[in-house]
């Protein structure tokens, strides 16, 4: 008996404890079954729906038939009101988005969600139907996106922010997108760090090809104070991609900025001014010295 105790403990020390180290797709996919019983028992639901988000992530490949009946099977999930479950579904549609057919079919339960009084379910409602949108389907959403943008909740708008980027790198999507930009900019004053970092990312990356509109930006911007440090952090960096092309020195006025952020209050813009004025190509050793005393 002791022995038994013994072989036990050593098996779990080699799997780390992880209950999930010995599955299989087979018996995972015939548990999913579970999904299509009425009602819905979120407890059992929750731990099937678990292991196959964890065997996807552990790069399992389910074929297409497999992806699409399991999809639909998790769609049967939306009646449960279980909070954990919910954000698992989630979860499971995005993984399964790629690879399943007709994933179009969620829109309406997704977009519900998304526009609903549940803030815990709103945010990661918009981050599954961005991934299962297309071009065509964007303009039915843009409303609602354009709304998720200017959200008080920063989780939300943070979210719609993100997921535009997103949307905005696939074919077609960047068009759409390009027509959010008063939302987006209403967005980079929020008091939200994250929102502000995200909002200037999402301007940045509508705007970039546009080179009289990046260089009002940051005329704009470092002129303003900034709340979120990570929303500096990448202003230094856009403008060393400006004085980079400009093939400027010390007398840019991006340089001023990029100098005078290495008083700021924040460690993290400091060190990030001081790493982009070493690697900038024409600096003097009298411009190096602030910058290498701060490291």
């Amino acid at each position: 008996m002791l022995s038994l105790k013994k072989d036990k403990k050593e098996e779990e020390d080699k799997d780390g404890g992880n209950p999930y180290s010995n599955l299989e797709k087979t018996s995972v996919l015939q548990e999913a079954r579970l999904f299509n019983e009425t009602p819905v028992n979120p407890r059992k639901c929750t731990a099937v729906l678990a292991k196959i988000l964890y065997l996807l992530n552990q790069g399992e490949v389910l074929g297409t038939t497999e992806a699409t009946e399991c999809f639909f099977a998790i769609t049967k999930l939306f009646q449960a009101r279980d909070t954990v479950l919910r954000r698992l579904v989630y979860l499971g549609i995005k993984e399964l988005s790629g690879i399943a057919e007709d994933v179009i079919i969620v829109t309406s339960s997704l977009t519900k969600d998304m526009t609903g009084k549940e803030d815990c379910y709103r945010a990661a409602a918009i981050r599954a139907l961005c991934t299962i949108t297309d071009p065509v389907m964007l303009q039915a959403i843009e409303r609602y996106m354009k709304q998720a943008i200017v959200d008080r909740n920063a989780a939300i708008s943070s979210a719609a922010l993100v997921s535009s980027l997103h949307l905005s790198r696939t074919g077609g999507g960047s068009e759409v997108v390009k027509r959010w930009v008063n939302e987006v900019q209403e967005s980079l004053s929020s008091d939200s760090v994250m929102v502000q970092y995200h909002a200037l990312g999402l301007l940045y990356h509508i705007r970039k090809t546009d080179r009289l509109a990046i260089t009002k930006l940051l005329a704009k911007l470092t002129k303003m104070s900034l709340k979120s440090p990570y929303a500096v952090i990448l202003l230094i960096r856009i403008a060393c991609k400006m004085i980079e092309e400009e093939d400027s020195d010390s007398s840019s006025p991006y340089f001023d900025f990029v100098e005078s952020c290495l008083r700021h209050k924040s460690e993290m813009v400091i060190y990030e001014a001081a790493h982009a004025i070493v690697n900038m190509k024409k600096t003097t050793s009298r411009e190096l010295a602030p910058a290498v005393s701060v490291l």
